[in-house]
């Protein structure tokens, strides 16, 4: 059976969407980053970057969310667009827009809004205007076509609810007001049941959620270099 290592966060949520929208069956295997599980000898023998996701299916062993998502489709031939050159072309090029942007810059905008010391206003305002860049040519995208890849629902859609979810954390309440055509595309696919049980999954298994000390050095390792200098 496929074993999905989770942690509730936008990389994994993606990659459980899949899951449940193919209804292949798999295992929860949870991994607490805020306790540092992710440092586990055993963890980092299947995904030595310390992250989450990865996913176990037999002899494959697979970490990145985005090269999860690609193998899972290409194993199922679920969620893949035309195959024709022009749609394959938008697929991989909005997919790693999302991996190599969107995501990044994202979770860096919240690093240094919510956990970064002082001073900081440099840094804000560099990921912050990355990520209203990045978000805002996702939006200009969904004014055009349905889905990211014409009227397909793909890899690539699920990949933006992943992150599309923490919006208003990443750019606070009013975040949705500039990213309309976003948004429409996360009430469609959260009406889905599959975003629902994917939802479920942060409930079955308890995970840390304060941010004390100990989830500071699990969270952010490189912090121990200033204690050197």
């Amino acid at each position: 059976m496929i074993k999905l290592y989770y942690h509730p966060s936008p990389n994994p949520a993606k990659v459980a969407l899949f899951l449940e929208e193919a209804g292949l069956q798999y295992e929860v295997v949870p991994v607490d980053t805020r306790k540092g599980e992710q440092f586990d000898p055993a963890y980092l023998a299947i995904n030595p970057n310390a992250k989450t996701p990865s996913l176990v299916d037999g002899d494959a062993v697979l970490f990145d969310s985005n090269a999860i998502l690609l193998y899972l489709a290409e194993k199922t031939n679920r969620f893949l667009p035309a195959q024709t050159p022009a749609a394959r072309g938008q697929f991989l090029s909005w997919l790693m827009f999302v991996a190599t942007g969107v995501g990044p810059y994202s979770g860096q905008a919240v690093h240094f809004n919510h956990f970064a010391p002082d001073p900081k206003e440099y840094a804000v305002n560099r990921y912050m205007f990355e990520a209203e860049r990045h978000w805002g040519i996702l939006d200009a995208r969904l004014a055009k076509s349905k889905y990211m890849v014409g009227d397909t629902y793909t890899i690539v859609d699920m990949a933006v609810w992943g992150w599309a979810r923490g919006v208003p954390y990443i750019f606070g309440p009013e975040g949705w007001n500039n990213l309309p055509n976003v948004k429409r595309l996360v009430d469609e696919i959260n009406a889905h049941p599959a975003a629902d049980r994917v939802n479920a999954l942060a409930t079955r298994h308890t995970f840390k959620t304060e941010m004390d000390e100990a989830a500071r050095k699990a969270m952010f390792p490189h912090n121990e270099r200033l204690a050197t200098h």
